[in-house]
């Protein structure tokens, strides 16, 4: 895609700035975005001048042609991309500011979930962790037991953990072998770690061999210690082990989402699930979970007994 640069050298140098400040995304967005422009934009628009993409009509066109092969919500992250870039030029000097025209282009369905998350009951868990060994078991329980996302829980170090103040510090994700920041501010914070946890994690120090301050937690002896396990390793033992559990589904992230289903059963207010998430928005955390359906049965039963029954009627259970 052609962009045609402003003549004066200080617009092009403040452009190269804005440029470098909007780049500084995470690691993982970065690789993301990397993707679909690299694979996707580039190959089908980048011989053409930014102008070509002020049309939003051919924009849908081919978005609609790349429905075989790819799903709504992946077409949707193309059209985001696309929305980027002309920002990016109105931004730049490149486009005049106007509406976005890739706010026209409609992919039908991408709000949808392809696949509803899954979140495990205590009973699944229990299940789950038996067909692990170590060290998956010890990942699955400190993701699942302090909300982590995988990213975070790989990278954990022993230096992280303050034995004294029963706390773990997250300061860190790691994302194909890369070290990088947190998600969000609200997810750089210190997590109380519980008894339960404080006994697997001392029980796995004096089993793995890299136990120093400053080695990874959950280090891969195949690296040499160098780098912690693996994503596509914990993800595909995750898997297997669900299989042999008989749990239908499972992904690394459902650690995080079981989580948020437990803090909800055990009657946690909402306030205090956002931050134990580490969500910087409350809407973001209500997403998560799945509440278990006997907690909703037992509330409906309770909102039913505030309503008193008619009257001659006894309150009886009818039977199915």
């Amino acid at each position: 895609m052609s962009i045609t640069p402003p003549e004066s050298e200080t617009l092009r140098r403040e452009n190269q700035e804005a440029r470098v400040a909007r780049s500084r995304l995470r690691l993982s967005t970065r690789r993301s975005y990397e993707v679909w422009i690299g694979n996707y934009i580039v190959p089908e628009w980048g011989e053409c001048p930014i102008t070509s993409l002020q049309q939003p009509r051919p924009v849908q066109l081919w978005l609609n042609s790349l429905a075989p092969k790819l799903g709504s919500k992946s077409r949707r992250e193309i059209q985001a991309r696309l929305r980027n870039i002309i920002d990016y030029a109105q931004f730049a000097g490149y486009l005049p500011i106007e509406r976005n025209p890739m706010e026209l282009v409609r992919i039908p369905g991408s709000s949808k979930r392809t696949r509803e998350p899954r979140s495990l009951t205590v009973e699944e868990f229990r299940r789950f962790l038996e067909h692990l060994d170590e060290p998956f078991r010890s990942i699955a329980l400190v993701c699942g037991l302090l909300g982590l996302r995988i990213s975070e829980g790989l990278a954990l170090k022993w230096l992280d953990l303050n034995w004294l103040e029963l706390e773990v510090k997250i300061e860190r994700g790691i994302v194909a072998g890369n070290v990088d920041d947190v998600k969000t501010r609200a997810s750089e914070k210190a997590l109380h770690l519980s008894q339960e946890l404080i006994t697997v994690l001392k029980n796995w120090r004096q089993i793995t061999e890299f136990s120093a301050d400053d080695d990874w937690i959950f280090a891969c002896p195949t690296m040499l210690g160098k780098k912690p396990w693996s994503y596509d390793t914990v993800r595909r033992r995750f898997m297997e082990a669900a299989r042999e559990a008989g749990i239908c589904w499972l992904g690394t992230h459902s650690m995080r989402h079981s989580f948020r289903s437990w803090l909800d059963g055990v009657g946690t207010n909402v306030t205090i699930q956002q931050k134990a998430m580490r969500h910087s928005n409350i809407g973001i955390t209500m997403k998560y979970g799945d509440s278990d359906r006997g907690a909703i049965a037992q509330a409906q039963e309770k909102v039913s007994a505030l309503v008193p029954a008619p009257e001659g009627m006894a309150r009886e259970r009818v039977p199915f």
